[in-house]
């Protein structure tokens, strides 16, 4: 069973392979109960969201996670996977500009991701 960290780590990872733009990873757990980290991507269509929903999901459950739930995949604007202590949430830029969910968890810590992905990681 992998820590929220670890699973945060390999969502980031998948999402960064397929191309998702302007990852974010946010550490809620001091903030609410509904999960250890949130992570936020851009993607520039509808099947580019299903195609980071989809790596996601086969990322984490090669490592032994399955999804709890996946919330807005036929509809494509905003997909979010629920993992538990980890949540993903997949925008359209227009989309992610609305909610603004940065600005919502502002009090919530970014991990600096760029320590785990890229090339060499």
């Amino acid at each position: 069973m992998l820590t929220p960290l670890e699973m945060a780590k390999l969502a980031v990872r998948a999402l960064d392979s397929k191309k998702a733009m302007d990852i974010k990873a946010l550490q809620i757990a001091d903030i609410t109960v509904l999960a250890d980290y949130f992570i936020i991507c851009t993607a520039g269509s509808t099947t580019q969201i299903k195609t980071l929903s989809d790596e996601v999901q086969k990322v984490l459950e090669e490592n032994g996670e399955r999804p709890l739930h996946v919330e807005g995949y036929r509809d494509g604007g905003w997909v979010l996977v629920d993992f538990g202590c980890i949540v993903v949430h997949l925008f359209l830029d227009e989309t992610r500009r609305f909610y603004e969910l940065e600005r919502l968890w502002s009090d919530a810590p970014q991990l600096d991701i760029s320590e785990f992905i890229g090339p060499d990681k």
